[in-house]
């Protein structure tokens, strides 16, 4: 579910966010800690990637923090170097996974931390990349949603903080106190297959979105804006995604999109004819992905505790 967006040698201003320093205020000080949380600093890299810098097996390692994707997933090589092979279920027989039709490897890491917190030991999905990067625009793999919800995680996309629940019998709703902040709470939900999803709506039509931190800007599937009347701009961008599909990234101007009870400021959107394993998860026709751009600029914190998305 994972995007990599290649851009083309054009000004595409509508597509980028300016991250700027963030401040943290007496009166938002629970957005930067939260008690029973262990916090890990994240940084952004170019195309809005959420990066998190861990140790697996003791080296370090660059994970970009992807709620759109199901499962840890480290690059092959990048995992041959942290002496991460491929597990076999018996003699001559590797174990494999299945993640949007393709077969993948699956590893097993000794040890994964990020600050203080530690993660243990754990299975990982292997898979080889063209685009890894290098020096500190090195992505080494992905944290994924399994990881992220079994801790409880609390992303906040502006204070650039991932929360991990240390204690398990603490009960903490930000509901109360992101009210007070200004900010809307939007119902998230886990479908069959274990996708990330919020409603939205664009001119009364109601749709449900991917929540998907490893895409750089949020996109609608091209069918869907056209049948509520939303005309497109060409533009000469594509994205591709993880199963080697490539689309066409143009643009909408949408004015009334809503996520949840939250109207969205109006502005320039993603557009193109999503793939199938994209638009069907779990059983629900989703019509388009939450992607970082709205998220930071939203104010965006997801709770994975309470299951909300919070926006302002």
């Amino acid at each position: 579910m994972s995007k990599h967006i290649r851009r083309f040698p054009i000004v595409l201003a509508v597509f980028l966010i300016i991250l700027p320093r963030i401040v943290a205020s007496a009166n938002d000080a629970w957005s930067t800690q939260l008690s029973g949380y262990k916090a890990v600093r994240v940084h952004y890299k170019p195309l809005n990637k959420m990066i998190m810098s861990a140790r697996i097996n003791g080296q370090r390692a660059n994970l970009l923090v992807d709620t759109g994707s199901n499962q840890v997933i480290l690059n092959a090589a990048a995992a041959a170097s942290f002496g991460i092979k491929p597990s076999q279920v018996s003699l001559g027989y590797i174990q494999f996974t299945q993640i949007n039709g393709q077969q993948l490897p699956v590893g097993f890491a000794q040890n994964l931390t990020a600050g203080s917190m530690s993660f243990g030991s754990l299975l990982v999905a292997l898979r080889n990349s063209n685009r890894p990067g290098t020096g500190d625009n090195r992505v080494d793999g992905v944290l994924g949603l399994d990881l992220l919800a079994r801790h409880k995680a609390v992303i906040n996309c502006q204070t650039r903080l991932v929360f991990f629940k240390a204690n398990q019998s603490r009960q903490m709703d930000l509901s109360s106190v992101a009210a007070a902040e200004k900010f809307t709470r939007v119902p998230l939900r886990r479908e069959r297959n274990g996708a990330l999803t919020v409603p939205c709506s664009i001119h009364g039509q109601s749709a449900r979105l991917l929540v998907d931190t490893g895409s750089f800007v949020t996109i609608f599937h091209e069918a869907f804006l056209k049948s509520v009347g939303i005309s497109v701009e060409e533009t000469r961008v594509s994205a591709n995604f993880t199963s080697g599909t490539a689309r066409r990234l143009n643009a909408g101007q949408i004015n009334d999109l809503k996520i949840g009870d939250f109207k969205a400021p109006r502005g320039k959107f993603g557009v193109a004819p999503l793939p199938n394993f994209t638009l069907l998860q779990g059983g629900t026709n989703l019509s388009g992905i939450l992607g970082m751009d709205t998220l930071y600029n939203c104010h965006g914190i997801i709770d994975l505790d309470s299951m909300n998305l919070f926006l302002k």
